[in-house]
């Protein structure tokens, strides 16, 4: 019988080890910019973002993805909370679509290569 803590400490040690792990990068040309982002993320970070979606506003949702995701290659954000309106008012929204989906898609393929 496998012991309750043990499987705790496990749990959290496998997440740890997911989110400590190396960032994946997308290249965006059109803004001269290599984004960079962790394969994982925290229920917390994703709270809000499900949120959205729950409630319908897909392109909140899919904002709050990019800023919450979006990181430099020394892993500091590269969007503020405050960045959402100029994000969802002058910035393409092909662009933005394409980035999310990227990220989404790199996860994806990250996960299937480790089965």
């Amino acid at each position: 019988m496998t012991d309750k803590f043990n499987i705790m400490d496990n749990a959290t040690a496998h997440f740890k080890d997911q989110l400590s792990g190396g960032l994946l990068s997308i290249e965006v040309p059109e803004w001269g910019a290599t984004i960079w982002f962790k394969p994982a993320f925290t229920f917390a970070q994703q709270e809000k973002i499900i949120h959205l979606s729950n409630e319908g506003k897909m392109v909140e949702a899919m904002i709050e993805t990019l800023i919450v995701r979006s990181l430099d290659k020394d892993g500091k954000r590269l969007f503020t909370h405050a960045s959402k309106t100029r994000l969802m008012n002058e910035v393409d929204p092909n662009i933005i679509i394409r980035v999310v989906g990227e990220m989404n898609q790199e996860i994806k393929d990250e996960d299937v290569g480790k089965q």
